[in-house]
């Protein structure tokens, strides 16, 4: 789906309680967006409208479309995904800002599963609010993961200093453990592996794997897994010809800038992962959906309810998830002509070989 050889990224509003429009707002106001992506914005003129009036001082005009056909690629573009009136209440979580959530997300990943866009990029949802038999997941990448088919994904957060994934995403820390097995850690790896090299541009990617317990269990002294499964499964990936390492002790890996060693690092729970990267990325860390066919984006944090429709909400991680969207799209074009050219693929394997041979291996 390409016209003057940008793409189109389609943006989600988000619960319409959130700040997840006031985000889109700030962002696209900036005219210099249009000359890398199409922004289009799947919500409804009324509720665009309502936070436009809170933001008077920002630059913002749309053109509104139900067929995705016909946008514009010269301005901001709106598909209606409803047309009933919606009472928006900022801050508060009800059933109305669930409902409209779901149906913004869920026309969209359509769009994208068709073609119709060629990126996604989210604005928050709340997981309490949005749960029901007709959408019973606990995010947007296990929602993706299943109207993709994919099987299995990784919540990849990206930023400019680090990449963290993770192993397991919303899981009770009680239930961790259980979760944590050979089969799921290689997985992950893999889908980390490829997407560096097919997202990212990096030829031979270096990923560090962290352990589960703390001190990585002590050579089995505090629990057991990091010695029975996580170290067995990385041994195994370097088998597949994954170029990994581990595991670490989360606590002095992050303490002592290991990160900045690696191309990316597995975590094996939510916050062992989200915490250090949160408080590193400096406000403008990305989530990213790897492992899917399409490419799907998003900032790091919630709906922050607390600060909705008060015009207080910082664009910053927003805006990096849109250039890493159009980044990543790119990226994959470049990728698959590269693959297309035996040449240049002959070409990588000699730098490749180059890179093996001067690389030693790094310690565990």
């Amino acid at each position: 789906m390409q016209q003057e050889n940008k793409p189109v990224i389609g943006l989600t509003c988000g619960d319409v309680n959130g700040i997840g429009l006031e985000l889109i707002i700030k962002t696209v106001s900036d005219n210099r967006l249009l000359e890398i992506c199409t922004p289009v914005i799947f919500a409804n003129n009324k509720v665009l409208n309502f936070y436009r009036k809170g933001l008077a001082d920002m630059n913002f005009n749309f053109a509104a479309t139900r067929d995705l056909t016909r946008i514009n690629h010269k301005q901001i573009n709106l598909y209606n995904c409803w047309e009933e009136e919606v009472a928006v209440t900022p801050g508060t979580l009800n059933e109305v800002g669930g409902k409209y959530a779901v149906l913004s997300l869920t026309v969209a990943a359509q769009a994208l599963k068709e073609g119709r866009i060629d990126g996604l990029v989210t604005a928050p949802i709340h997981k309490k609010n949005t749960q029901s038999p007709e959408f019973d997941f606990t995010g947007h990448t296990p929602y993706l993961k299943n109207i993709f088919g994919a099987n299995d994904v990784v919540m990849f957060m990206v930023a400019e200093n680090m990449r963290v994934g993770l192993v397991t995403e919303h899981v009770p820390v009680k239930e961790i453990a259980q979760h944590i097995t050979k089969e799921k850690i290689i997985s992950k790896l893999n889908i980390i592996n490829q997407s560096l090299k097919k997202d990212f541009g990096i030829d031979k990617p270096k990923i560090a794997v962290l352990g589960l317990n703390p001190h990585a269990g002590d050579e089995g002294l505090i629990g057991k897994e990091d010695e029975e499964i996580i170290r067995p499964a990385v041994k195994e990936a370097k088998q597949k010809d994954i170029f990994c390492f581990g595991p670490y002790s989360a606590d002095a890996f992050f303490a002592r800038g290991q990160h900045e060693k690696f191309d990316a690092v597995l975590a094996m729970y939510h916050d062992q992962g989200l915490i250090p990267f949160k408080s590193l990325a400096m406000g403008e860390g990305v989530n990213y959906s790897a492992g899917i066919s399409g490419v799907r984006t998003s900032p790091d944090h919630g709906v922050a309810f607390d600060i909705a429709g008060k015009g207080k909400a910082d664009e910053a991680s927003f805006r990096s998830a849109i250039f890493t969207a159009v980044d990543i799209f790119n990226r994959r074009r470049g990728y698959a002509d590269n693959r297309k050219n035996p040449l240049r693929k002959i070409s990588a394997a000699m730098v490749n070989r180059a890179v093996d041979q001067g690389i030693s291996e790094l310690p565990e």
